[in-house]
Order: C-alpha cells, then sequence, then structure tokens
C-alpha cells in the first residue's frame, strides 16, 4: 500500500498544528464515520499513557518513501517486472527494520551507528531498485518520471514522531483514502496528528514490558526491538496508548449523506463463510503478483480458494469458492488478527509470521458479513467482472492517514464510536468489529491502476462520484471477533490484540486494510446492480 512523499513537518510544528486544531475542534467535534467515508476520530483518554525520558532519541522505525504510489503508468509488458521491484522494495525495507531492532546496543553505544550501517545501505539498494524500475519501464516504450529517483533515501522515526496522525495535511479534497467528507476531515486529521505524535512519545516505555511470562521467543532477533521501545511481544507493537476503552470516547459517527430520487436503496448478500478452511498466506496477488510473502503479513481468506502469489484471471474463474452462491467466485482476504498472549502459531518461525513480529494467537472471525449497498445519490452501474479494489492503507504509520479507512468499534457501540488510531477496549459481553466500506466510484474503464488506487475513488461528503467516476455497489464487510480484554497496568498491556502488518509499522490500528478481487460473472454482476437500484434485499 502507498507510502507518501509529503514533506514532514518538525516534530515542534507538528505538535503546534495539533494544538490549533485540537482548539478548533473543541477537543475532537463529530466527524463522518459510516458507509459513504472514513472514521479518523480524535479522543483524548488519558488513562493508558506513559512516558519515556530518552523516547525522542530512540529509533523506532523506519520511513521510505512509497515509490510505487507515485507509478501513474506502467506498459503491460513491463508490469510483472516492476511488481517484482516493488516488492523488492518492502523486503529491503523489513530486512532494515529486523537490523534496526537486533542492533539496540550496537546503537546506544554509536550514534551514527543506524545512519552507516542500516540507513545509508538501504538507500544505495533502493537506488539500484528504483534503477531497475526505470529499465523495465522504459524498455516497454513506457516514460519514466525521473523523479521517482530521488525516493531511494529514507528517515528514521524517534517513537514519538510516527506519521499516523499527519494525513490531514495534505487531504485536499483527495477522495482515493476514504475521506470523503470535504474540509470537515481537515480538522480532525490534524487534531488525530497531534494525539498520534502525542502517544507516540507517551508509548516509548512499552517495549520489552510485553513479556507476559517470557513469551518474547520471536527468533532472537525480535528481542532487541523491545529495548527500542516499541513494545509488542515481539518488539513493535502494540503499545499502551494504542487502546482505548470505548465507554470513555465520546460519540463521533455522524449522519449519512441525504438519499436524493434517484438513490440505489437496495441490498445484496453474500455468504462465504468464516475462513473456516483456514486458507492463509502471506501473498498479495494484487500488488505483488508472482512474489512469494509480498504482504509480509498473513491474511485470511474467504470466497476463491486458489488466491496466493501466482493466481491470474484464469485461475480465479476456474476456483472453488467458499460462497453459498457458487457463481461469486471472488475473493475476499484481510489481515489476520492475533492476540499477543504467547501462543507459538504455526507461522511462528515463517517469513510473514514470527520471523517479521506478526505474533501469537491467530483469531478467527465469528461473524463475517459482505454486503453490497447502492449510493445515496445515483443509479449504479455492474462492477466489472476481475476489478480489484484496495481499502485502507497498510503503511499508515509512515504513510500518515491520507489513504486509511480503518473503523474499529464493539458491538452495541458501532452507531457512536468508530476509531482509526486505536483498538477498542470492549466492556464485557461486547466483540471488537473490524468494518469496511470500500471505495464505490469507478473511472468506467480499468480493472486496476498502477499503484492499485486511481481506478476507483470514494463519494464525496454528499454521496456523489466526482471527476466523471461511475457509481458501482459499495462492497462493505463486517468482521466481529470474540477477544480477550486487554489489561492496562503501569502502562504495559496484557492480552494485547493486533492486525497483522508490516513489522516496521508497529502493530497500529489504522494500518488496517481489505482487498477485494471481484470474480462475479456477468449476469450476477447485473443481478447486484438490479437489485441495488431497485431498492431490494437480494442474496
Amino acid at each position: 500500500m502507498g507510502r507518501n512523499t509529503r514533506k514532514r513537518r518538525s516534530s515542534m510544528a507538528t505538535k503546534a498544528v495539533a494544538a490549533s486544531a485540537a482548539l478548533a475542534l473543541g477537543g475532537g467535534g463529530l466527524i463522518w464515520a459510516n458507509f459513504y467515508a472514513s472514521a479518523h476520530e480524535s479522543n483524548n483518554s488519558g488513562q493508558n499513557q506513559t512516558k519515556a525520558a530518552n523516547a525522542a532519541a530512540q529509533v523506532a522505525t523506519i520511513s521510505c518513501p512509497d515509490v510505487g504510489q507515485k507509478l501513474t503508468s506502467v506498459p503491460n509488458g513491463a508490469k510483472q517486472g516492476v511488481a517484482n521491484e516493488l516488492a523488492n522494495l518492502d523486503k529491503q525495507i523489513t530486512e532494515a527494520y529486523t537490523r534496526l531492532a537486533s542492533t539496540r546496543q550496537a546503537q546506544a553505544g554509536d550514534a551514527g551507528f543506524v545512519q552507516n550501517a542500516i540507513v545509508g545501505p538501504l538507500k544505495e539498494k533502493r537506488a539500484a531498485t528504483i534503477d531497475r524500475i526505470r529499465i523495465n519501464i522504459q524498455r516497454s516504450g513506457g516514460q519514466f518520471d525521473n523523479s521517482l529517483s530521488q525516493l531511494a533515501a529514507c528517515t528514521t522515526q524517534a517513537a514519538n514522531n510516527t506519521n499516523a496522525g499527519q494525513g490531514g495535511q495534505n487531504n485536499g479534497g483527495q477522495n482515493n483514502g476514504g475521506q470523503q467528507n470535504g474540509g470537515q476531515q481537515n480538522g480532525g486529521q490534524q487534531n488525530n496528528g497531534g494525539q498520534n505524535n502525542n502517544n507516540g512519545g507517551q508509548n516509548n516505555n512499552n517495549g520489552g514490558q510485553q513479556n507476559n511470562g517470557g513469551q518474547n521467543n520471536n527468533g532472537g532477533q525480535q528481542n532487541g526491538g523491545q529495548q527500542g521501545g516499541n513494545g509488542g511481544q515481539a518488539g513493535n507493537g502494540p503499545v499502551a496508548s494504542d487502546f482505548v476503552d470505548i465507554t470513555k470516547v465520546q460519540a463521533n459517527v455522524k449522519a449519512k449523506p441525504r438519499k436524493n430520487g434517484q438513490a440505489s436503496t437496495g441490498t445484496f448478500t453474500t455468504r462465504c463463510g468464516v475462513n473456516a478452511n483456514n486458507k492463509f498466506n502471506t501473498d498479495n496477488v494484487i500488488v505483488a503478483p508472482g512474489v512469494t510473502n509480498g504482504a509480509h503479513h498473513l491474511h485470511d481468506y474467504v470466497g476463491n480458494q486458489s488466491n496466493d502469489a501466482f493466481a491470474n484471471n484464469n485461475t480465479f474463474a476456474a476456483a472453488q469458492t467458499s460462497c453459498q452462491n457458487q457463481q461469486d467466485k471472488s475473493s475476499y482476504y484481510w489481515p489476520v488478527l492475533r492476540v499477543q498472549d504467547g501462543t507459538k502459531e504455526f507461522d511462528q518461525n515463517r517469513d510473514g509470521g514470527g520471523k517479521e513480529g506478526n505474533v501469537g494467537k491467530v483469531l478467527k472471525a465469528k461473524q463475517a458479513e459482505i454486503k453490497f449497498v447502492g449510493s445515496p445519490k445515483a443509479k449504479v452501474v455492474a462492477m466489472p467482472q476481475f476489478l480489484r479494489i484496495i481499502t485502507g492503507d497498510a503503511k499508515t504509520t509512515t504513510n500518515g492517514l491520507a489513504n486509511a479507512n480503518a473503523h474499529w468499534s464493539c458491538t452495541g457501540f458501532e452507531n457512536k464510536v468508530q476509531l482509526t488510531e486505536q483498538y477498542p477496549i470492549c466492556p464485557q459481553g461486547s466483540n471488537v468489529v473490524r468494518t469496511f466500506a470500500f471505495q464505490s466510484c469507478w473511472d468506467g474503464k480499468n480493472i486496476d491502476s498502477a499503484n492499485h488506487r486511481t481506478h476507483v475513488a470514494f463519494a464525496d461528503g454528499n454521496g456523489n462520484c466526482q471527476n466523471g467516476f461511475k457509481a458501482i455497489p459499495q462492497l462493505t464487510m463486517r468482521l466481529v471477533y470474540a477477544v480477550p480484554t486487554p489489561v492496562i497496568q503501569n502502562g504495559q498491556v496484557k492480552n494485547a490484540y493486533a492486525v497483522d502488518g508490516f513489522p516496521e509499522q508497529l502493530h497500529k490500528p489504522s494500518t488496517d486494510h481489505d482487498d477485494f478481487i471481484n470474480v462475479m460473472n456477468a449476469q450476477l454482476n447485473n443481478k447486484i446492480a438490479n437489485c441495488v437500484n431497485k431498492g431490494q434485499q437480494c442474496q
């Protein structure tokens, strides 16, 4: 998923922006949190927060510009080669982060160690990889943007200065990240930016505190990460201030856009189970086709049973499906949720699993609800077969929230509170809920795009598609989990749970994301569109 390359503000500047935004919003006003837009909440829960005296000096993670998000066009003949090189860039960051986490002692003794031994060599590797991307594109007759060559250098981020809350600085009406509500989102995001930076500083004593009875045996190299103050059983999160008691969060869900006379009010439900077949892998065929472990984290799969790194449209069309409607061979997949209770899962010593900081017991959803809904302003057109959509951003810790679309809540609270930057602690009898609302506007031409975003978009704050895009049935998903209740004690988290992710993303809640490949034939796609347009409830 995308890594933004916008210029970052200094720590003091970011805090100043956050402070002014907080005053403007009165501590966090109401923001959209529904099937038409992302939730970017702010709350000022003072509990669960700790401070580290030396936090600002500690390097928590590595931040690299996202080359893939800057690619606007890749010739067909270069697509596989470019995909391979983009996957190499992710692998290089993963390897650099692992080295960062395993050399804390050397860093303490040498102020130049990180730059000389990790960041400098990483820049050289990235420069060579970006040049191979250039060669692939030009060899196939495409135009290469030479500014991409300037994206080789990476920076380090202190634990109190991760970028998850800075998406608001660059929103500016961009509709690709679920932030569809015009200026309404900007203030909230800046407030979140300040909140997140503060949380970063508050989190930094938690490294190494998640021992839970000596459960930190994750291949040795992860233990070093705990000394860096990043918390979590594997040393790369989550931390105490990544959690909040949902009963203490102010309601932040606002009304949905009003429907007009052209609204498409029907729904189509497909039942595909909760991954009872235990289909898991760490591939991502959309972003990294042909690359094993291209996601660097584990996915649950429902629907299509042949999705892996090497699948293609023919593979998908011939596959079995877990959906009750056997015509629905679509692939629905998302990163697994784990509770960091010391369980040594089947992938404890595998790439994408314990070797990359994704540890603990994999939790299977008790409910996985998949529904297509309509537009409040228009009739929808049928989705094209093999349309690919990614919603959310797996790399918000370094990218900011511009493309975030995470929604965390609890049963009984979904219409009141939706969280993006914190995991909810639910009251007794309530379950954790992850909700996804996919982009609902399509350019009418492409089933994918070079950066996997620009061929689809979200509706604006009023529910309208912009720039000539057409409304399509909007995929919505609701995943419900019975999660052992996390307990915060002295700034430490017991029974922490977290979404799987790239190791350098520190298991932040905002990195949650979801993927969809439409493998329905024209007959079923038309049926869904007609059902939605006629206001019917179908399945």
